[in-house]
């Protein structure tokens, strides 16, 4: 990846970092980070697809709150508890963030998609309850242990029903003592069983390790499957 290919922004105090086709009409991908800048992920989709898309990488997340849709406690002594935030963020995000990524590009995104890694991708499945801006997600290794976070996706309705949504999550995620985290694999799979029910264009993958393992790796190659199915229909 040469340097000229990523951008990088600031906007309501965040760094952004944008990458890939910012002059020709393609696709915007957001991504939701608490540190670094993409780029790893950047270089890994460019070596799994050819297609045209924008990636655009915000950085400096409040983690525990900006990804978090209610309060949860903390998982263990050592971390911190989630306080809710959420919906407070999406409304920064789709009104202030993403119209100042978008001032950036030559043209209109074909479309918008968002996509997350662990806490980040339960996110993106939640944005698609709380706005229309999105009509495609990637939740690699998503959290979706989150307490009652499964009974909110059944008794919800989308603010627009996706066309297609990415999940994934490592083969060993679920081989744990902790009584949330084990729920894991069983949950995602509700989710996504109830989403192709609903005649959304949707797979659910398992990769092989635990949740630390190639998430870099694993976002990218979610966020290729949507893009080489996206083109494929045009």
């Amino acid at each position: 990846m040469n340097v000229e290919d990523k951008h990088m922004i600031i906007a309501e105090d965040k760094h952004i970092y944008i990458y890939g086709d910012m002059e020709d009409v393609a696709p915007l991908v957001i991504i939701n980070t608490f540190e670094g800048d993409g780029s790893q992920v950047y270089a890994a989709l460019k070596d799994m697809t050819d297609k045209k898309f924008c990636l655009a990488v915000i950085s400096d997340i409040n983690w525990d709150d900006e990804m978090s849709p209610w309060e949860c406690p903390a998982l263990s002594k050592n971390d911190n508890p989630c306080t809710g935030g959420a919906d407070k963020y999406i409304d920064t995000l789709t009104h202030k963030i993403i119209p100042v990524i978008e001032k950036e590009l030559k043209n209109k995104p074909t479309c918008r998609i968002i996509a997350g890694y662990s806490l980040a991708g339960l996110f993106s499945i939640y944005c698609l309850y709380n706005t229309d801006v999105f009509s495609k997600a990637v939740s690699a290794s998503g959290s979706m242990w989150y307490p009652d976070f499964m009974d909110y996706t059944s008794k919800n309705d989308f603010c627009s029903k996706p066309s297609k949504v990415y999940f994934s999550l490592g083969d060993k995620e679920a081989k744990t003592r902790h009584q949330l985290l084990r729920t894991v694999e069983d949950k995602t799979n509700e989710i996504y069983e109830r989403f192709k029910g609903l005649g959304i264009d949707t797979i659910f993958e398992l990769n092989p390790g635990n949740h630390f393992r190639d998430s870099d790796m694993r976002l990218a190659k979610g966020i290729a499957w949507v893009l080489i199915l996206d083109f494929q229909k045009v």
